[in-house]
């Protein structure tokens, strides 16, 4: 079990606990399906009862995976955010040097992170990068194209 911790905002840590509601939900449906195949006969060549035992084993390691995330779930006072240097839950709108083009985005835990909703890991090269730097900066990031350097623009929260 992982014990890296995994910071959320309150509304990201409400959705880990409602899609974990959902799949605990779907354990009588599994239970009902590997029933089902087994009243059917012989499981040694009984295909519905092997996948429906396969879903059950991914559907509990989905389970476990998502308990630990909730179990090493910090939530991020938003109060207590600044934008004196970038962090957590900072908005920043960066420049990239390269090409001028503009992006803002937004850093969230890992859990949180959708890139089309501009929310980035801060996990990532860009927000690692990004993580302590303030604006006027110019950032330098390792990311799998090469080096990507940008200034930053603004923070905001």
């Amino acid at each position: 079990m992982s014990t890296e911790i995994n910071y959320v905002t309150q509304e990201g840590l409400q959705k880990l606990r409602e899609e974990l509601s959902q799949l605990f939900a779907q354990r009588p449906v599994i239970s009902r399906q590997i029933a089902d195949a087994r009243d059917k006969g012989d499981l040694s060549e009984n295909a519905e009862y092997d996948a429906a035992k396969e879903a059950q084993g991914l559907l509990e390691l989905k389970i476990s995976k998502m308990e630990s995330l909730i179990a090493n779930a910090r939530v991020i006072d938003e109060s207590k955010i600044n934008t004196d240097e970038v962090q957590m839950l900072n908005t920043v709108k960066i420049r990239n040097l390269r090409d001028n083009s503009i992006a803002e985005y937004t850093l969230v835990g890992e859990s949180e992170a959708n890139f089309k909703e501009g929310k980035l890991a801060a996990a990532t090269p860009i927000g690692k990068a990004l993580i302590g730097h303030r604006k006027g900066d110019i950032v330098e990031a390792q990311v799998p194209s090469g080096i990507l350097k940008f200034e930053i623009l603004d923070i905001s929260i």
